[in-house]
């Protein structure tokens, strides 16, 4: 029997998640062309197997599928834009970056018009998820086109298909909800613990196995508590998820009153802390409790 010939991936955009998410396709077998617009960044991957391209189109001229995990919609936009003239015919497109749902569905439709196929799958679980391959993928396009991409995302973690082209952004917008939500309240709750005279170490370890119990419990209030806020996600990642989940919503028709606030407590650090972890929602509490601190280490920003 003839040996499986694994899909030429091209991969753009070589950042915090992009670069261990390559690594795993690399470590699965897969030839990988690697671009990123700051080429050294992409020139990390050349030692795991990758091939560096230093121009876009030459990243993806030989592909079958490309894989972009970029900043924000507009710049997928770009990049897509540019691209059009030397994608494959056939070939399949995997945005697994955070963007819009309107985006997602209008570069479905862009790349339909070439015989080119779209999947969005964007993901959660941090530079942690993206190590370990064990991120929650939320997959929006056709049933076909998910089962040819599925082999390729469930090396990178746990893929689900949610519905049509632009399902996935919304599941991901829905995610980003409850983690910006989630990420304030435990703030909140210890910095209540802290003015109210309880120790805040003992209080997170006192109610975690309860039903306050959460993986940004975990993760995230211990940052808290080490006011550790290097960056795995940041904030002005997750302010920008935040603002699309209420543009969503706006286009649905609902409103989202904690989502609203939320999103304030978030804009509140974005100019002083853009790069920070966005477990430095505590900082936004903090921003409106002067005099009230949670622990007495000194915070570990990003510069």
């Amino acid at each position: 029997m003839a040996e499986q010939t694994l899909s030429h991936i091209a991969f753009l955009g070589i950042g915090l998640m992009g670069k261990p998410m390559a690594t795993r396709l690399l470590q699965a077998g897969y030839p990988v062309t690697a671009w990123n617009r700051t080429v050294s960044k992409a020139e990390a991957l050349r030692n795991a197997g990758a091939e560096i391209a230093v121009t876009l189109e030459g990243a993806v001229r030989n592909a079958q599928i490309v894989i972009t995990m970029l900043e924000d919609g507009n710049v997928v936009r770009q990049v897509v834009e540019q691209a059009l003239a030397c994608l494959q015919p056939g070939a399949l497109v995997i945005d697994m970056s955070s963007t819009r749902q309107s985006e997602a569905q209008q570069f479905h439709a862009r790349l339909q018009e070439i015989g080119v196929s779209f999947v969005d799958a964007p993901v959660s679980g941090g530079v942690v998820g993206a190590e370990a391959g064990t991120l929650a993928i939320m997959a929006g396009g056709s049933a076909a086109d998910f089962v040819r991409a599925e082999p390729i995302l469930k090396i990178m973690g746990r893929p689900t298909l949610v519905g049509s082209a632009g399902s996935g952004q919304l599941a991901k917008l829905c995610n980003q909800l409850i983690v910006g939500g989630t990420l304030n309240i435990i703030a909140e709750a210890l910095l209540l613990a802290q003015a109210g005279g309880a120790d805040p170490v003992a209080v997170r370890a006192a109610i975690r196995g309860g039903f306050a119990e959460s993986r940004i419990l975990e993760v995230h209030g211990q940052r808290m508590l080490d006011r550790n806020f290097m960056p795995g996600g940041q904030v002005k990642s997750q302010t920008k998820d935040l603002e699309n989940v209420l543009i969503a919503a706006s286009a649905a028709g609902v409103r989202l009153p904690l989502t609203e606030l939320v999103t304030e407590h978030f804009r509140s650090i974005l100019k002083d802390v853009p790069h920070a972890d966005q477990s430095a929602a505590l900082l936004a509490v903090e921003k409106i409790n002067l005099g009230q601190r949670v622990g007495k280490s000194a915070d570990s920003l990003p510069e």
